[in-house]
C-alpha cells in the first residue's frame, strides 16, 4: 500500500503563513507554550511562499513516510517527543479517530509535515508542524503554518470548530514562537517541564 492518499494542491497565490517546530518536548527542564486561535478571522498570513505547496495525506495504513520525515524535521533540534517511534506507533496515533495528517511537497520534495487533531469539542489541534533542514531559511515556513491553519478552521466533513491551538517547546525552532504570534496566535499556557 502506498504511504500517500489523496492531494490538496495549493497555488502560489494562496500560500501564505508561519515556521517549524512543534510538538511538546521531553527534555527536562523544558518550557512549553500553548497558543491559540479563536476564530479564522484572526490568521495573519504571511508573505506568499516562491514555489507552491502541495500538501498530501498520509495514509494511517502505512506511517514510513511521515516517521522519516518526522525524523529529519526534529533531528536536529532538541525537541520532538517521537523520535523512538515505531512504524507501528504512527500507525495507531493515524488511525485514532479525528487524527490526521499531511506531507509538505515543494517542487515534488518532501519539505515537511502536519498533523491535526480534531477533538469532540469542537477544538483542532496543529499537534506536530515542521519543516525538513533542506527548507529552512528559504522563506517557506509562514505560508506552511498559514496553510495548516486554515486547513484545521476549514476540515471538510468535520464539526463546526471552536478553536484552533498548538504547543511549542523551547527546543523547537528558534524562530518558532515569533511565526506562531505573527500569524496571529495568542499565547494561553505556559510550563516548565
Amino acid at each position: 500500500m502506498n504511504d500517500i492518499g489523496h492531494t490538496l494542491k495549493v497555488s502560489k497565490a494562496t500560500c501564505n503563513g508561519v515556521i517549524t517546530g512543534t510538538n511538546a518536548a521531553s527534555e527536562t527542564n523544558d518550557v512549553i507554550t500553548t497558543l491559540e486561535m479563536t476564530s479564522p478571522a484572526d490568521l495573519r498570513p504571511g508573505r506568499a511562499a516562491s514555489e507552491p505547496i502541495e500538501f498530501v495525506v498520509v495514509n494511517p495504513a502505512a506511517p514510513r513516510l511521515i516517521r522519516s520525515t518526522y525524523v529529519r524535521v526534529w533531528e536536529p533540534l532538541a525537541s520532538g517527543g517521537r523520535m523512538d517511534w515505531s512504524e507501528r506507533d504512527w500507525r495507531r496515533e493515524l488511525s485514532r479517530p479525528g487524527v490526521e495528517a499531511w506531507i509538505a511537497r515543494i517542487g515534488g520534495e518532501v519539505a515537511g509535515l502536519v498533523e491535526l487533531e480534531a477533538e469532540p469539542d469542537g477544538d483542532v489541534g496543529i499537534v506536530v508542524f515542521g519543516l525538513v533542514p533542506e527548507f529552512i531559511g528559504r522563506g517557506f515556513g509562514a505560508a506552511l503554518l498559514t496553510l495548516a491553519t486554515k486547513l484545521a478552521w476549514e476540515r471538510p466533513g468535520q464539526r463546526p470548530v471552536r478553536r484552533v491551538w498548538l504547543q511549542t517547546s523551547s527546543g523547537d525552532h528558534p524562530h518558532a514562537m515569533k511565526n506562531y504570534l505573527a500569524r496571529g496566535f495568542k499565547v494561553v499556557a505556559g510550563q516548565q517541564t
